[in-house]
């Protein structure tokens, strides 16, 4: 096979990805704004918001199994043509008069939960195609990193844009169409995966068997279970930032929205590059190092601007030195995990730690409007700066040195590597 062809499967992954996270971040602004333009409801658009969510958590969760059974690649490629059929019927029904709130709960129920191990198993396929493509972990986790955050750097201003342009009806119609590309494209250019042998008493086990044997690998494993804990909270103080500090001192002091995207445009600007420069280095960096100082600048320095009252400018630098150390971190979490978790149990402790770093992302808002209410805005963000050092000042503590070491990754002999698969994790 020549060189050109072996990379088709990670380009056809890396455009699946863009076009997968476009869709989410259209999804995300169109249906709520359907709901908004079609009920006058804010309540009812934060239950659709909700319903969406709760399911997609849940079934990442417990959905892990189901990918190491069924495979990875089929599982993804089932979800998104599921998806393109359940987010299609929302225009359609209302289209044909049909739609009514109860209807809309229940599908956008069904797109979540499909959305859950579909998005588990595309993490999962990472292997494969460092195998295909025959390049290091980190050059695959450094560019489905670079993709994500780039496609997020314009997704949101496309969204806005297509729905003023088109109506969010006809924009969920474009959102239902990019499930199905992405189901083509995985179904044409990865690679199938090779059978992998599960131990024989496996076989014998139930479904419920096998999901605890996935969160007992988690959970007794001395350096991954500290890690996908640290990244809990970090998301949740990510989504507390998002939702409501950042928003609340922007309208504090004097400042629009405007302000508000030229800060997370710095933010995704250095991201987006420090990501791709990951992706080319990140075999040869050294891995604690990098992660510990990458989590340190991206992660408090917001808070103390904030609680400070710095100038609007200083904290779009802030922002700017964070998206430095953001672009390194998913890349090397990625390629740790990956090499970790033995290939049988892949999918299911892929799920659940994914479901575990997003657990505390819809609470994020609500702890930090009760903060600000119980104890004030800088007291809150220096609260929240002062939690998010320690929980990025753990890696100091976790593991042996030799434990973040690079392993001989998929590119190797296949009975030399362990074909562990990947946790997709958000940071900052």
């Amino acid at each position: 096979m020549s060189e050109s062809r072996n990379r088709a499967p990670l380009a056809a992954f890396l455009v699946a990805n863009v076009v997968s996270i476009c869709g989410t971040r259209v999804s995300s602004i169109a249906i709520p704004w359907f709901v908004l333009i079609t009920t006058g409801s804010p309540v009812k658009t934060g239950l659709v918001a909700m319903a969406e969510m709760a399911p997609l958590v849940l079934a990442k969760a417990i959905g892990g199994p189901l990918i190491d059974r069924v495979g990875a690649r089929r599982i993804s490629i089932v979800a998104d043509t599921a998806s393109t059929a359940v987010v299609g019927l929302i225009p359609l029904l209302h289209t044909l008069g049909l739609l009514h709130f109860p209807t809309l709960i229940a599908l956008v129920a069904v797109a979540g939960a499909l959305r859950g191990p579909g998005d588990a198993a595309k993490g999962t396929l990472i292997p494969d195609i460092a195998r295909a493509a025959k390049v290091p972990l980190e050059r695959v986790t450094g560019l489905e990193s670079t993709t994500e955050r780039l496609a997020g750097f314009f997704a949101y201003a496309l969204a806005g844009g297509l729905i003023a342009l088109v109506g969010s009806v006809n924009a969920l119609w474009i959102d239902a169409a990019s499930f199905g590309i992405c189901a083509v494209l995985i179904a044409r250019w990865l690679p199938k995966q090779e059978r992998v042998e599960a131990p024989e008493q496996e076989d014998e086990q139930g479904y419920g068997r096998r999901l605890l044997e996935g969160w007992r690998f988690l959970r007794t494993d001395k350096l991954m279970l500290p890690l996908v804990l640290m990244i809990a909270v970090t998301n949740l103080l990510d989504a507390a930032v998002g939702a409501v500090l950042l928003p609340v001192w922007i309208k504090d002091h004097g400042y629009g929205p405007g302000h508000t995207s030229l800060i997370l445009t710095c933010f995704g600007a250095t991201a987006t590059a420090f990501a791709l420069l990951a992706a080319a280095i990140g075999e040869r960096i050294p891995r604690k190092l990098v992660f510990t100082i990458a989590f340190l600048i991206a992660g408090a320095p917001r808070f103390v601007a904030m609680a400070t009252d710095a100038p609007v400018w200083t904290l779009m630098a802030v922002y700017a030195l964070g998206g430095v150390g953001a672009g390194f971190i998913n890349p090397v979490l990625g390629a740790l995990f990956i090499e970790r978790i033995p290939r049988h149990l892949l999918g299911r402790v892929n799920s659940l730690a994914d479901a575990v770093c997003w657990t505390g992302v819809p609470l994020g808002g609500v702890i930090a409007g009760v903060a600000i209410a119980g104890i004030g805005m800088a007291p809150a963000l220096l609260a929240g700066g002062a939690i998010y050092l320690i929980a990025t000042m753990s890696p100091v503590l976790i593991g042996r040195h030799e434990n973040w070491k690079a392993t001989p990754g998929p590119t190797g002999p296949p009975e030399t590597a362990a074909e562990p698969g990947q946790v997709a994790v958000s940071a900052s």
